[in-house]
């Protein structure tokens, strides 16, 4: 056998192929490293705190000083560019667009104003401007309380650690407009040490303790879809006891699907407001999205909200959640195909068809509930008694509760289009049969004609048709944002200009 040096001085293009092979090695693995160590830097860089701040900093610009990422992110929801087949991220006048919600909604507030809520950039802006909160003068004044600032602010936790909960709670909504300032943010889902999801409103937590669960026994994949179920719930105001008047509660004591929050509030005789037409002691379902999420394939698979919402994103070799909040169907790339392999043009046409379908029988749903509402008025005009009613009105409010739960569950056709499907059908039959009862009234008192339904094809015309007063009521709104808003600015100016931040 020769030796390998023979070999080598004999074969000399072997000796240099070997030695160009260890320069490329060592030459890639240079790179490698030096990649490494810039992305380590980054990383140093990017998340080393730049300011200390407290847990009650309400805001967003402060905490994004240490997190620029997620702070640049979060403030693309002031973009209101996307449009989907059913609305999307723009404002949209819901009542121009279906004018028999004014009818179904007479006698409460969203009967004068309801628009397709934006992004989260401007539930402070958004409030302010509805109709709903009207045009108070003073801090004392206006038809809304306090509470109606809970979901909108981290300046609400502050507030609530100031004054405490109860506190919180009382008094007009007018009275704590200077002080709920800055929208959405931050401090509403994280803790300012560990930057941890945390709850910040008491009323879910207080919804887990009744029920006799531990909220902070959850983990954190849970907590990805809590910190939205802070707000994206059903809620209501309870008054029963004077010292704590408009606390916000959850009505989960019975369960949590439409059926067990409707029988809450029946046992303790709860309404949000008597219908104007129908004198119906009516329910407002809120925004029932976490408890709708919860009968659907995605959380039983394990699937938060903040995966579908606020998916992971990489960006200068870090990964982060991306706190764009929207609508999947904006960022298909990111949600959906994580786990669907599909193309984008099918997953959206799957969307769309669950809602297409979905949609038909929840607006024959509203369409018997305003022939309902307008029927019982003409009841009560024929001399009916309120013995004969009772009944009749108590099928309005359970239909009219299952077609707003279905409604106002933001998203509720796609996270669980079964469940609503179910709870549209049962709608409907309760609207029919109140329906029938009428005619039995009709009957008894010997009317045999055609009710007469007013036209309602425009927003302007159901509003005049119900008794409301526009022009003052808008008004009223340009006088408040006139003359009470700026001031409400210039003390909330004064006041966060004495907050302290350590560099």
């Amino acid at each position: 056998m020769k030796p390998i040096n023979e070999s080598v001085n004999r074969r000399p293009l072997l000796g240099w192929l070997i030695f160009l092979a260890s320069l490329i090695v060592v030459f890639l693995l240079g790179i490698l490293a030096s990649s490494i160590m810039e992305r380590r830097a980054e990383s140093v860089f990017a998340y080393t705190p730049q300011v200390k701040h407290d847990q009650w900093e309400p805001r967003n610009e402060v905490w994004g000083e240490n997190f620029p990422r997620e702070f640049e992110s979060y403030y693309k929801t002031a973009d209101t560019s996307f449009n989907s087949k059913y609305n999307g991220n723009a404002m949209i006048d819901m009542l121009e667009v279906d004018p028999r919600l004014v009818v179904l909604w007479a006698g409460y507030g969203f009967s004068k104003d309801y628009n397709q809520g934006r992004g989260h950039y401007y539930a402070i802006e958004d409030l302010q401007n509805t109709l709903r909160t009207g045009g108070p003068k003073t801090e004392n004044d206006g038809p809304m309380p306090a509470t109606c600032w809970t979901c909108k602010s981290p300046d609400v936790p502050r507030l609530m650690n100031e004054i405490g909960v109860a506190e919180f709670y009382k008094g007009k909504w007018a009275g704590k407009g200077h002080e709920v300032v800055n929208p959405i943010g931050c401090a509403d889902c994280h803790d300012a040490k560990t930057m941890n999801l945390r709850v910040t409103r008491p009323a879910l937590i207080e919804a887990f303790q009744r029920q006799g669960k531990d909220i902070n026994q959850a983990t954190h994949q849970e907590m990805r879809s809590l910190v939205c179920a802070q707000c994206h719930v059903e809620y209501y105001f309870d008054k029963r006891n004077p010292e704590k008047p408009n606390y916000l509660t959850f009505p989960w004591d019975k369960g949590m699907d439409v059926e067990s929050a409707e029988a809450y509030y029946d046992e303790i005789e709860f309404k949000d407001w008597t219908h104007k037409l129908s004198k119906a002691p009516m329910l407002k379902a809120q925004h029932p999205g976490y408890e709708v999420y919860l009968k659907g394939i995605h959380a039983d698979r394990g699937v938060s909200c903040a995966d579908c919402h606020m998916p992971y994103k990489s960006e200068g070799g870090q990964k982060f959640t991306d706190h764009h909040i929207q609508s999947p169907l904006n960022n298909v790339a990111n949600s959906c195909q994580v786990c669907h392999r599909e193309e984008t043009e099918k997953l959206i046409k799957n969307v769309y068809t669950r809602q297409d379908q979905i949609i038909e029988n929840r607006d024959k749903l509203e369409e018997l509930l305003v022939r309902a509402h307008v029927e019982a008025k003409k009841a009560w005009d024929l001399g009916a008694d309120e013995a004969s009613m009772k009944p009749v009105l108590q099928l309005i409010r359970h239909a009219q509760w299952r077609w707003d739960y279905a409604a106002a569950s933001h998203g509720g056709s796609f996270h669980a289009p079964t469940e609503i499907s179910r709870i549209i059908s049962t709608g409907i039959v309760r609207a029919q049969e109140a329906r029938l009862e009428l005619a039995r009234i009709f009957a008894s008192k010997g009317f045999n004609e055609k009710v007469d339904y007013p036209d309602i094809s425009t927003k302007a015309k159901a509003q005049k048709f119900i008794g409301l007063d526009m022009e003052k009521l808008e008004a009223e709104k340009a006088e408040f944002k006139k003359n009470i808003l700026p001031e409400w600015k210039k003390k909330a100016d004064k006041r966060e200009s004495g907050y302290q931040v350590k560099l």
